[in-house]
């Protein structure tokens, strides 16, 4: 079975190592995704160029993965839907119900799911 590799945003990736989001960067790439890191401040993350907002991205996305918390992901419905991603998945903490029913009426599917547990069950 051949598994599509996607590019995947990670807004609130962390350079620290001990954070889920640096561990999701990391699994996407061992994964062979092509990983964006969104992080406000710094400029690489895991090696790879990192972005201050979606906004700065061009290109396709095919997933946005997010860890920050509501009150930051609520301005995200304009550059997420710029974007036109497949998907957009709130990790645990991340939920943010009224920006996922905004995609969501937009033709944007959300899950609530653990990017982590999802690479690592094959379900990605």
């Amino acid at each position: 079975m051949t598994v599509k590799k996607e590019r995947v945003a990670v807004v609130g990736a962390s350079p620290k190592p001990d954070r889920y989001s640096n561990k999701a960067v990391r699994l996407l790439v061992q994964c062979g995704h092509e990983v964006v890191p969104i992080h406000p401040v710094a400029s690489s993350i895991e090696g790879l160029p990192a972005f201050p907002r979606l906004e700065d991205l061009d290109g396709h996305i095919d997933t946005v993965t997010i860890y920050v918390s509501a009150k930051r992901s609520a301005a995200l419905e304009g550059p997420i839907t710029r974007l036109r991603p497949n998907r957009v998945i709130f990790n645990p903490g991340a939920e943010n119900p009224d920006l996922a029913a905004a995609l969501e009426a937009q033709g944007i599917h959300t899950e609530e799911a653990c990017t982590l547990v999802l690479l690592n069950t094959n379900r990605f």
